[in-house]
């Protein structure tokens, strides 16, 4: 049975029972938390959550889904996929349990011929939750199932809820028996390979607390309205009813390895390697498809990275295979034509589709070309220097540059025997965004266009950069740039970029950030620039907005940097180099630069070191710095050779890229570095430099925050107002006021740990008088009781174990406490040895309680805890406890 006839059925059948068919909503989720829908529920979430009414009361759906998380792990086994489709019946206050495990079980075991599945009643085995006892008679007893295909499991396999407080409930699974040649017999709570899940029931009846993963959190009550949510995974059962192994020899996937296979030569199941390919292309093309069918485009970010990384991993594939040259079209027309039989909406969309498809296949191929030989180099680098681990700027050279996401990097790398520095990798991909302002992604060199700008430079050449001597410059329009595309003339309001013959704007680059300022036309044009960037090289690109008239090509302009912000920046800059000096004499050339950023009046500056700089060292260097300053030393650059300049030690700024010739800044006797930038003319400039602290961001690198002058003057000047504050506050002096606040804070601590044993001591002294007035039932020495609201669970807790320790022999006991607690009402339950050999178990006794509060609970035979929303049945609770205790006794 093909897949589409799988999914005809299923709507069909469920029409047919009063359930209203809605279609697969998008895969780009309504829902700010996830990037795609995970799961065939999602879009009903808000009527599960109570947020919205569901507009019916039975529904049915086969739902697109898309899950991410093993992407690398798709292609080495058969049971990763990325996309699937989850077919669903839920119910909002309709049907319960019987209600949907009876149309599980008709639509399954009905035959073909009448609408059904076909699936043989003797090899369906039942899984349910370890106390839903309802669900296992109903099983058992309704539909006939033998007690030996029931098994009950746990929580972590058999409990459902969405991870966050809200609805949850047992779930009973439905799963098939493929036979012996799968594994050992036992049921599917021994071997999960054999007896293959393909049915999951939800039973929403209970609201859960907050908690941590599938096991921990707090059954706080059952739901007013009870609900069911259901999923059968489409894949799963077409692999049983089409008689194939696994998934991928399906017939919405194998058709795309069939493809696969004519476009390589290489077949499916001849070897481990290409089949890992194959399963790879067939996942990966299928999802992309389906993603770009429903509006996703291939980016940088969120779930358009999600697409460029899949479709990349695909392309690469297709080449391991031997694929020379395009293979895109083929693979996407017969993805669409398969799956075009479920969802119509893609043939319609074909060209679109493609569109997107063909332009990311071509920017990929285009990357690899010129990626792979980097990281061949880069291979052959690191082995001929023994090294086992890729750098991590390589693989982010990798990734800006050449937009290889960063699995593939790993992948290729591992083929040929070396791992990647990955925390690396995120460190330079963190310094990155936090640089990005509003037009980060035209910044990215490696993903944008950059055909315009190279135009401009084949034709005008070089742009002159006269900014180390000039602040205000004579030159001429030599390209303009309109939404990256080059026009001969822009007008008010324009966003533009404007490239002239000669600029005494600073381009970004060695951690600078770029000038601003104007650009006035002879024709009475003004431009606001707003950066200026180098995405060539040579090119000087000023970007900003014409602000009045009219900009046209060949214009003569003045070119006019903000003074005041540049001084700032280049303020910033000189001390990050004597930052940069006074780290290496401190920690030792191991402290190299390993990043820096220059704004107006502040600069961060990150260093090599295995471990946290002490506060001391710190303050040295700060010290330091500033002494510096004090000699008034003189700031001068030249530019040498790069031999003459290693002679000289001057060192090397981070991510720079030098010729023959190189420009060397030199501090005073101080500091030499080759860089690029701009600079004060005398330390004396600088007024006064503040390290604000340093801070780890990623293994073995540090990160040192700084102010430099009127804003390293005006945070001092905070902090003496908050010290002045504080001195006043606890009457001492400045050097007094370390002591005096820890002192305060250990006092206040010692309080609270006073505070807290009281409490506890109060709630504890009611335990002898709890056990004075406990009443025989039976034998049972049964203690209940309320105590005080407000006591926390622990305490009470605490409370009842106390109690029960304190009834003496072998007499069976009962305790049974109860509190109000933030408005609801708490219950812990008790019993000894002697209690729980006469039938008395904690558990039994609290879902006992907890109902009359109209809650939940449960726990183990000695102990349990549970919860409600009446606190006005506490009383009725207590008679409730001591009616079982009376009758199981």
């Amino acid at each position: 049975m093909e897949s589409a006839e799988i999914r005809r059925r299923w709507l069909s059948f469920f029409e047919e029972r009063g359930h209203t068919v809605v279609p697969s909503a998008s895969l780009i989720a309504d829902d700010p938390t996830l990037l795609l829908v995970p799961a065939g529920m999602v879009p009903f979430k808000p009527y599960f959550l109570g947020e919205v009414k569901a507009p019916w009361q039975r529904a049915t759906s086969v739902q697109k889904c898309v899950r991410t998380p093993d992407i690398e792990e798709v292609g080495k086994t058969t049971r990763h996929g990325t996309f699937f489709q989850m077919c669903g019946n839920f119910s909002f206050g309709d049907y319960f349990k019987e209600g949907a495990i009876r149309f599980a079980w008709e639509i399954l075991t009905k035959s073909v011929a009448d609408g059904g599945y076909g699936l043989d009643p003797e090899k369906l085995w039942i899984t349910v939750y370890l106390d839903d006892d309802e669900a296992e008679q109903i099983w058992r007893e309704k539909i006939g199932v033998p007690a030996e295909r029931i098994q009950r499991l746990g929580k972590k396999d058999n409990y459902w809820s969405m991870g966050v407080p809200g609805p949850c409930g047992p779930c009973s699974e439905i799963n098939y028996d493929r036979g012996p040649e799968f594994g050992v017999e036992g049921g599917p709570a021994v071997n999960d390979e054999r007896y293959v899940e393909i049915w999951n029931l939800v039973f929403m009846q209970y609201e859960r607390g907050a908690g941590i993963g599938k096991e921990d959190f707090e059954i706080l009550g059952e739901l007013p309205s009870k609900n069911i949510d259901t999923g059968l995974g489409l894949e799963r059962l077409a692999m049983i009813l089409q008689g194939v192994q696994n998934m991928y020899e399906t017939d919405t996937l194998r058709v795309v390895m069939d493809k696969a296979t004519e476009l390589t030569g290489v077949r499916y199941g001849a070897a481990q390697g290409s089949d890992v390919s194959m399963r790879v292309v067939a996942d990966h093309m299928r999802t992309s498809v389906m993603l770009i069918g429903d509006g996703v485009t291939p980016g940088n970010e969120g779930r358009g990275y999600v697409l460029r990384r899949i479709m990349r991993r695909a392309i690469r594939n297709m080449r391991l295979m031997g694929a020379t040259g395009p293979v895109v079209q083929e693979l996407v027309d017969t993805v669409v034509d398969t799956m075009g039989q479920q969802y119509p909406e893609l043939i319609t969309d074909r060209q679109r589709i493609l569109g997107v498809a063909l332009a990311e296949e071509a920017a990929f191929l285009k990357a690899l070309k010129g990626g792979t030989n980097i990281l061949d180099t880069a291979v052959t680098e690191t082995k001929a220097a023994g090294g086992q681990v890729l750098s991590g700027d390589k693989a982010f050279l990798l990734h800006d540059t050449w937009g290889f996401p960063i699995d593939l990097t790993l992948e290729m790398a591992s083929e040929q025997g070396l791992s990647v520095d990955e925390e690396g990798f995120r460190r330079l991909m963190k310094e990155q965004r936090d640089r990005a302002k509003a037009d980060a992604q035209a910044k990215k060199h490696g993903h944008a266009d950059m055909s315009g700008y190279r135009e401009i430079a084949d034709a005008a050449g070089e742009t002159d950069f006269i900014g180390y001597t000039s602040t205000v410059g004579e030159s001429r329009v030599v390209g303009i740039l309109v939404d990256g595309v080059p026009s001969p003339v822009a007008t008010e309001g324009d966003d533009v970029e404007i490239v002239l013959d000669r600029t005494p704007f600073y381009a970004e680059g060695g951690g600078q950030i770029g000038d601003t300022g104007r650009i006035k036309l002879d024709t009475g044009a003004i431009v606001e620039v707003r950066d200026c960037q180098k995405p060539v090289p040579g090119v000087y690109v000023h970007k900003g907005v014409v602000q009045v008239g009219e900009v046209t090509v060949g214009a003569q302009a003045q070119a006019v940097i903000d003074v005041h912000r540049r001084n700032a920046i280049a303020r910033a800059h000189s001390a990050t180099h004597l930052t940069h000096q006074a780290l290496r004499d401190a920690l030792g050339p191991t402290a190299a630069q390993a990043g820096s950023e220059n704004q107006p009046g502040r600069f961060r500056f990150d260093f090599g070191s295995p471990a946290a700089v002490p506060s001391a060292v710190l303050t040295d260097v700060e010290q330091r710095i500033n002494e510096v300053l004090s000699h008034e030393m003189d700031v001068h650059a030249e530019v040498m050779s790069i031999d003459e300049a290693k002679k000289q030690g001057a060192i090397a700024e981070f991510g720079e890229k030098y010729g023959e010739r190189v420009r060397v800044v030199t501090i005073g006797d101080f500091s030499k570095e080759l860089c690029g930038g701009t600079h004060v003319h005398n330390t004396a400039q600088l007024g006064l430099v503040k390290l604000l602290g340093e801070s780890s961001i990623g293994s073995g690198v540090r990160r040192i925050e700084a102010l430099v002058g009127v804003d390293a003057y005006k945070f001092l000047a905070r902090e003496h107002t908050v010290v002045a504050q504080l001195q006043e506050l606890v009457k001492g002096r400045p050097e007094e006021l370390p002591e005096k606040i820890s002192s305060m804070l250990g006092k206040l601590k010692d309080a609270e740990k006073e505070i807290e044993k009281f409490r506890a001591e109060k709630v504890l002294q009611a335990a002898a008088g709890l056990v004075q007035g406990a009443k025989d039932v039976k034998g049972v020495a049964l203690v209940t009781g309320q105590v005080p609201d407000g006591t926390s669970a622990d305490d009470l807790r605490k409370l009842v174990l106390d109690v029960r320790g304190r009834i003496q022999g072998d007499r069976a006991a009962v305790v049974a406490l109860f509190t109000t607690a933030n408005g609801r009402p708490l219950t812990v339950i008790a019993t000894n040895e002697t209690a729980r050999q006469r039938g008395l178990k904690a558990g039994e006794l609290v879902r006992t309680a907890a109902k009359t509060l109209g809650g939940g609970g449960g726990g183990k035979p000695d102990v349990a805890q549970g919860g409600g929303t009446s606190v006005e049945a506490i009383g009725e609770a207590i008679e409730a406890v001591e009616r079982l205790v009376g009758e199981t006794a």
